[in-house]
């Protein structure tokens, strides 16, 4: 059984200070490769290092929506630019995020048109965050037609699911599906196809059942996987096999 991680900072604190043992503890539970993600462009090279490191580590590049303001001049080029590395198999995190307000909406859509625009370019997929901001997200990605990624972390409504994946999007599953109080995310991860689902940890955060309160590491991802194989009534071996095989598709470049 191999599970992929499809979604995690390693750069992050509470990871970077122990890279090797993260990793090794992942891979003890069968963990086979992990997406390491950026959210600021100071990070680029950071996450691309590690990739550089690990055989089964890979990076994706991008600006996560709460540091639009801070990027006002990250433009196409940089992103088509910094994707061209081996070692980068996607674009983001990028999105919209209008529960905290972090930046300003306008540049929260510049920024997200711009990662898609660079996809287009690139072939390359993105690794979308959205929170309460489900109709712009779903507008923006009607206006980008031929591009492919990820709603990671998947926690919004039905529809959004729905519109996702009609447009060929992905569902990324972190911890969260475990929580109590998640019902339903429980409902939606029951019915999104085979053949469009992920398994993430989002780590450091969000660690699953039965590690909440830890600081949440890839390694968790097994957990989250067994959680969601009982949760849609199949082998853990059966999850862990489909999803792996959606993420070499999904992420191409990253593929053996």
């Amino acid at each position: 059984m191999t599970l992929i991680d499809s979604h995690c900072h390693l750069n992050y604190p509470g990871l970077v200070e122990d890279e090797a043992g993260v990793l090794d503890r992942a891979r003890a539970r069968g963990v086979g490769g992990f997406l390491n993600i950026s959210t600021r462009q100071r990070e680029w090279q950071n996450v691309v290092s590690a990739a550089e490191r690990h055989p089964d580590v890979w990076a994706a590049i991008g600006v996560h929506p709460h540091e639009a303001d801070q990027h006002p001049d990250l433009g196409v080029d940089a992103l088509v630019s910094a994707a061209a590395h081996p070692r980068v198999v996607a674009l983001g995190e990028c999105g919209l995020d209008y529960h905290y307000d972090k930046s300003d909406r306008g540049a929260q859509q510049e920024r997200f048109r711009a990662h898609l625009q660079a996809a287009a370019q690139t072939g390359l997929p993105v690794v979308i965050h959205t929170r309460d901001a489900e109709e712009d997200t779903v507008a923006i990605l009607r206006d980008a037609p031929g591009v492919t990624g990820v709603l990671h972390c998947f926690t919004g409504s039905r529809w959004l699911a729905e519109q996702g994946l009609a447009l060929g999007y992905f569902i990324s599953l972190s911890g969260i599906v475990t929580f109590r109080n998640a019902r339903d995310l429980q409902d939606t991860a029951k019915v999104v196809p085979d053949d469009k689902l992920l398994v993430e940890t989002d780590s450091p955060f969000l660690a699953p059942v039965p590690n909440r309160g830890k600081t949440c590491e890839p390694a968790f991802v097994a957990d989250t996987a067994a959680f969601v194989a009982d949760l849609r009534g199949v082998d853990s071996a059966q999850l862990a096999d489909r999803t792996t095989e959606n993420f070499f598709r999904l992420f191409h470049k990253a593929a053996p």
